[in-house]
């Protein structure tokens, strides 16, 4: 055979394909799992949900796993194949390259008020290594696999987030008029009348210019009361000592 020939044959044989379905199968394993821990940051309006905790599964799993089958790297091809000269570790440079990765990653997550954005981008960043790195160590048909998994989890898994029962929150930051002293009971009774419940741990309270400022974040309690984000809006305008609010969907 020619050299051609002979490393499509390396990289492409029944052995390695049989090893790909195998670290493929332990991925999917993993997604499943993921999605089910995710599932209850879902339910309790987080911003860390299903397709950030999938994703990470995923990629935790394939850098895992790949590291249980040196003697398949680069096509089961051995160092004397081509130097006599030992080559640098490949798990020396994986480990900078997700060292690397979670700097960025970082970087993608951004807290404004009470919401975060971006963990679901970092996260995909985080899955993107991990099907560079499997490319890099040689098991092709596993990064395929990983890439249509990754690719239909971000498009599809907030259908299914939609889909299941949920208690989503929403973000709420309330200005009183000048001297008005409002009520922690009146408000938490004015959200339980509407379906809401205010989060524990989520009240933020400021004073400026003789005005109180509340923030905080309710969750959605009993659905068949519960009012969409414009209906809130619009009784939000009429309730006592109101001057001014924001409201939004909240992930926390």
């Amino acid at each position: 055979m020619n050299t051609l020939t002979d490393l499509l044959y390396r990289y492409w044989n029944v052995n390695e394909v049989q090893l790909n379905l195998v670290i493929f199968a332990n991925i999917f394993g993993a997604l499943l799992l993921g999605l089910v821990a995710g599932y209850e940051r879902t339910f309790h309006g987080r911003a860390a949900g299903m397709r950030t905790y999938g994703l990470v599964c995923m990629a935790s799993c394939a850098l895992t796993v790949l590291a249980g089958y040196p003697m398949n790297w680069f096509g089961g091809q051995t160092v004397t194949h081509f130097t006599t000269v030992m080559p640098a570790d490949p798990t020396r440079v994986i480990q900078g390259i997700v060292t690397g990765i979670g700097f960025l990653g970082a970087g993608m997550i951004m807290k404004d008020g009470l919401n975060i954005t971006g963990l679901t981008s970092a996260a995909s960043l985080w899955s993107s290594s991990a099907i560079g790195i499997l490319v890099g160590v040689g098991f092709y048909a596993a990064a395929i696999l990983l890439t249509v998994l990754s690719a239909s989890l971000m498009m599809f898994a907030q259908r299914l987030e939609r889909m299941l029962p949920a208690r989503p929150a929403i973000a709420l930051s309330l200005t009183y008029r000048p001297g008005f002293e409002p009520s922690r009971s009146a408000l938490d009774r004015a959200a339980r009348e509407r379906g809401y419940q205010v989060a524990g741990g989520s009240f933020n309270v400021r004073y400026s210019e003789g005005r109180h400022i509340w923030r905080f974040v309710c969750i959605e309690v009993d659905r068949s009361k519960a009012l969409p984000i414009t209906g809130l809006g619009s009784e939000l305008a009429h309730l006592e000592g109101i001057e001014a609010f924001e409201i939004g969907h909240a992930r926390n």
